[in-house]
């Protein structure tokens, strides 16, 4: 029985970055940048062999040494994957478009309308019907 998206995502529970205070520190272990995301540690090694931007340094001793961009980046990995619902593959594209992706999509969604606009189309449709009515 396929499990469902609620269930599959059951331990990520919604992490607000804007509550959340990355301590001024150079450098974060693994296990605090989990702390801090919410996020596994396994799933973090995870994400660095899919995310080209996710890069921490090793330290001489093999551990991995997460930057403040670092754990921005998990943040912003995170919340494609888990609060919007991106894949992997998806994600990956948002994070190497950067800056240059608005970040909602600015279509309207179908079956909305705005009234102002729907006036202005009606009042121009009516004009140019009295224009071609007077030359006919």
């Amino acid at each position: 029985m396929p499990r469902s998206r609620a269930r599959r995502f059951e331990h990520a529970l919604p992490v607000n970055t804007a509550d959340v205070v990355i301590p001024d520190k150079l450098y974060f272990r693994i296990g605090e940048v989990s702390r801090l995301t919410q996020t596994k540690a396994y799933v973090l090694r995870f994400w660095e062999t899919e995310f080209p931007t996710l890069r921490p340094v090793k330290s001489d001793s093999g551990h991995r040494l997460y930057r403040r961009k670092d754990v921005e980046m998990v943040f912003k990995i995170r919340e494609l994957l888990y609060d919007r619902g991106f894949t992997i593959d998806g994600a990956r594209k948002r994070l190497a478009d950067g800056e240059k992706a608005p970040a909602e999509p600015a279509a309207a969604i179908p079956g909305t309308v705005d009234l102002a606009e729907l006036k202005a189309i009606r009042r121009e449709l009516q004009s140019v019907l009295t224009t071609l009515s007077r030359k006919c």
